[in-house]
């Protein structure tokens, strides 16, 4: 009952305050470690969210892990989805899984990423995917404007919320180096009210 209210009760990624503004806030994320893979939406019948099931079979949140050891692995959240550089208006995905997507004729492929816990300090710490599609890899520290907000993550909102957050980060003189990711906490059966979106833009 808690998830279908948005309790949060999973891990979640460490990091920083360093300033809070009236309509964003500018945090700073340790290193982690990442499981994610890269697909073109038409592998799973158009549906951008394909690649959950992937990396949910890696960690065993779906049955028995596909990993060699093979070990479960706590789900954590939030599920982040990247847009492409190139469509980077566009939209960006949701959850704590990242989804990002190449330029152009790649412009299709998205990539979605699990955070994973972490007791995983180093990649070759976390099992090995048996899917061959499932990398595992390292983030350093980062720095990001970030913008929190409830409901669904349709395109239309999430275009509003990145271009609101642009425009205040290089109003106060941030300096924006990549495209924006897309946070989502909660699992689709959260009720929108409830749910915890966000938008993170990286800067220098």
């Amino acid at each position: 009952m808690g998830m279908v209210l948005g309790k949060i009760s999973v891990e979640t990624p460490k990091y920083k305050v360093i300033q809070t503004l009236a309509d964003y806030e500018i945090r700073m994320y340790a290193p982690s470690v990442i499981a994610e893979v890269t697909y073109d939406p038409t592998q799973f019948k158009g549906n951008k969210d394909g690649g959950f099931t992937v990396l949910a079979n890696y960690i065993g949140a779906l049955g028995n892990p596909q990993n060699t050891k093979p070990e479960k692995i706590a789900m954590t959240a939030p599920v982040i989805t990247k847009a492409p550089e190139s469509s980077a208006e566009k939209i960006a995905m949701t959850a704590p899984v990242v989804t990002k997507a190449g330029a152009d004729e790649e412009s299709k492929r998205v990539t979605m990423q699990f955070l994973l816990p972490e007791k995983y300090q180093k990649a070759e710490e976390a099992p090995k995917p048996v899917d061959e599609r499932v990398v595992i890899r390292e983030e350093g520290e980062r720095k990001y404007g970030v913008v929190k907000f409830g409901g669904v993550a349709t395109e239309e909102v999430v275009k509003e919320k990145v271009e609101k957050l642009k425009q205040s980060l290089e109003r106060d003189g941030y300096q924006i180096i990549g495209e924006f990711l897309l946070a989502r906490y909660n699992p689709p059966w959260t009720l929108p009210p409830f749910r915890t979106n966000e938008v993170m833009i990286p800067i220098e």
